[in-house]
C-alpha cells in the first residue's frame, strides 16, 4: 500500500529546483545524489579512486568525535508533512540514526560552516535507521521552511532524502496584471488524479524544467477502445484567468496524442472536482497535436471564461504529454 506522504510533492526534489548546499563530508559519494530521482541504483563492479561507487550521499568512516550532516535548500518553500530517509543499497555502511532540522531563511548563507549559529527547529528527533530501507517519518508543523539539515549519526550513506509537503507562495507579491504559470508546481499547482499513467506520472506535467526524455512526462498506455479519451485533472496554484496555454509533446514522437482539449471549473473542494461533482465547461476545444513540439494556444483559441480553479486535460485517444503550462493572471 502506498504511503500517505506520497500524495504530497517532494519539496527538495532536484526537478523542483532543490539544491544540496553543503555537507561536512561526502568523501565516498556526492551530496547532490540525495535529491535525484528514483531510489538509486547499484552497479556491482563500479569503483572510483576513492572506493566503491554508490548512488547516494556517503561520508567516510569517522575516527573523531561528532557526526556528519548536509544542508538542503528546498526547490520551493513550503509546509513540511514528513520525510523519507532512504538507505537503499547501503547495507554495511548506513548510518544507524538520523535527525532533521528546518529553518526559514530570506536569503542564502554565504558560509554554511556557521550553520550551528542559526536558529534551527528540530522537526525530526534522532531516529533509528535500518540498512537498505525507506524510512517514512510524518511530522506536524504549520511553519513555512526554506532549508533543512539532515544529520546522520555518526557517518555513513543515505541514498535519497525526500521532503514531502505543500508549496507555499507569497501571492501578495504578485500583481493582478502579472502573467504567471498558474499550474506550475512551484506556484502551488497540483496534479490531482487521472484515468491512466501507465508509463509515466501526471506530476511531471507541471515540473518547472523542460522534459529531459520520454519518461519525464505523462504517458498513458495504448488504448484499443474506440473513441477513447484519457484525462488528467489538475488544480491551479491560485484562481485566475487564463491568457495562454502551452501543450508540449517534447520527446513524444511515435506516441503523442492525436489531439487534446481542456475543460475548466471553479470549486473550493478538490474532492468534488475529483468525484465529478462540478460543472465542467470548455476552455480549449479540441486541438490537433504534433510530435515533439510545443503547441501555443492564445486568446483566439481560448474560450471566454470566468475564474478558473481546476482544469481537465483530455487527450485523444491516448499517448504522452511532456509539459502543460497555463499562463494567466490571478483573480
Amino acid at each position: 500500500m502506498e504511503h500517505k506522504l506520497l500524495k504530497y510533492i517532494d519539496l527538495a526534489s532536484e526537478r523542483l529546483g532543490g539544491n544540496v548546499c553543503y555537507t561536512t563530508d561526502d568523501f565516498f559519494a556526492e551530496k547532490e545524489n540525495l535529491i535525484k530521482e528514483g531510489r538509486g541504483v547499484f552497479i556491482e563492479d563500479k569503483y572510483t579512486d576513492r572506493g566503491k561507487w554508490m548512488d547516494g550521499w556517503e561520508s567516510r568512516r569517522k575516527r573523531t568525535l561528532g557526526h556528519d550532516w548536509a544542508i538542503i535548500k528546498l526547490g520551493a518553500q513550503g509546509i513540511v508533512k514528513g520525510f523519507d530517509i532512504d538507505t537503499n543499497h547501503f547495507l554495511g555502511n548506513h548510518p544507524p540514526f538520523a535527525s532533521v532540522e528546518a529553518i526559514h531563511l530570506s536569503e542564502d548563507i554565504s558560509d554554511w560552516n556557521t550553520a550551528n549559529d542559526l536558529q534551527w527547529d528540530e522537526v525530526l528527533p534522532k531516529s533509528p535507521l535500518d540498512p537498505g530501507s525507506q524510512h517514512f517519518f510524518e511530522i506536524t508543523s504549520d511553519k513555512v521552511y526554506t532549508h533543512l539539515r539532515l544529520h546522520i549519526y555518526p557517518d555513513g550513506g543515505v541514498a535519497r532524502f525526500r521532503v514531502y509537503g505543500e508549496v507555499v507562495k507569497d501571492w501578495e507579491s504578485v500583481k493582478n496584471d502579472d502573467i504567471v504559470d498558474l499550474l506550475l508546481a512551484n506556484n502551488c499547482g497540483k496534479a490531482l488524479c487521472c484515468n491512466d499513467m501507465f508509463f509515466s506520472a501526471m506530476d511531471n506535467l507541471i515540473s518547472p524544467s523542460s522534459g529531459k526524455n520520454m519518461g519525464d512526462g505523462w504517458e498513458t498506455k495504448r488504448n484499443r477502445t474506440p473513441n477513447n479519451v484519457d484525462w488528467v485533472i489538475l488544480r491551479l496554484g491560485h484562481k485566475g484567468l487564463v491568457k495562454k496555454i502551452i501543450v508540449d509533446t517534447k520527446h513524444f514522437k511515435g506516441n503523442y496524442p492525436d489531439s487534446c482539449a481542456i475543460d475548466f471549473c471553479t470549486s473550493t473542494n478538490d474532492k468534488d472536482v475529483e468525484n465529478n461533482n462540478v460543472d465542467w465547461k470548455p476552455l480549449l476545444e479540441n486541438q490537433k497535436l504534433s510530435a515533439d513540439q510545443e503547441h501555443h494556444f492564445e486568446k483566439n483559441s481560448i474560450k471566454n471564461h470566468e475564474a478558473v480553479t481546476h482544469i481537465k486535460l483530455k487527450i485523444y485517444p491516448d499517448g504522452g504529454i511532456s509539459r502543460l503550462r497555463v499562463l494567466g493572471t490571478i483573480k
